[in-house]
């Protein structure tokens, strides 16, 4: 017996099973929106953002390390860094990740309130994060560094405060998020939502661990002071 296209449209489908009649593939399914990557056009544009990112801030960090050490006024690195208390900061926003994976866990699972807890939980690290940023950027301003100081000044702002804006967007992310789960907009079905953003928070984690090793743990040369042509002989 021949089967027509026409009787296969009339036949009972299952539930979650798309056929096509133009050929073997399946159709994609109604909740989604695959590519022929297999990834979404929504995960696809993340990727392509925080592609970007990373040459804006491999920009940024070039320029870092082309200033360095040629500031001839202080305070130089040495004289205003306190290396334990920025590292408190920075384990305090690694730890945002895991609660971050521990919140995509929750609403893979279809847990509302492990999610909106996981992700105020995020949120709250992240804006630790920033007081200590703001926190020792007061500090050094205070012992007379600022971005228009010196060569090492103007590097350091704009390399870790851009960083910092960075965090606080995703902080607004994340408690935008619980807000919409608060409302219900945000079923398991729609988990990716909140793997989308997940991407977007470790991208910030994993710079900042990049920026603290260039900028903090690895040292500075000795700046380069000229020597005036009257005292050459």
């Amino acid at each position: 017996m021949t089967t027509t296209p026409e009787a296969l449209a009339a036949e009972p489908v299952e539930d979650g099973a798309a056929v096509s009649v133009h050929g073997d593939h399946p159709a994609p399914h109604a909740g989604g929106h695959a590519t022929t990557t297999g990834v979404s056009n929504e995960k696809l544009a993340m990727w392509a953002f925080l592609g970007s990112e990373c040459l804006l801030f491999g920009a940024l960090i070039s320029t870092y390390f082309l200033y360095r050490g040629r500031s001839v006024v202080g305070p130089t690195p040495k004289q205003v860094y306190d290396i334990p208390y920025t590292s408190i900061s920075s384990f305090v926003l690694l730890m945002s990740s895991l609660t971050m994976v521990l919140a995509l866990a929750a609403i893979q699972r279809g847990d509302q309130r492990r999610l909106r807890l996981w992700l105020t939980a995020t949120a709250l690290l992240g804006t630790v994060f920033i007081g200590g940023q703001v926190y020792e950027f007061t500090s050094f301003i205070h012992e007379g560094l600022t971005i228009k100081t010196n060569l090492f000044g103007s590097s350091f702002f704009v390399l870790t405060g851009f960083h910092g804006v960075h965090v606080t967007v995703g902080i607004i992310m994340l408690l935008s998020l619980v807000m919409m789960s608060s409302r219900g907009k945000i079923p398991q079905a729609k988990a990716e939502v909140i793997e989308i953003a997940g991407l977007y928070w470790h991208f910030v984690d994993i710079v900042w661990i990049v920026i603290f090793t260039v900028v903090y743990l690895i040292p500075s040369p000795k700046p380069h002071v000229p020597v005036p042509p009257s005292l050459i002989r």
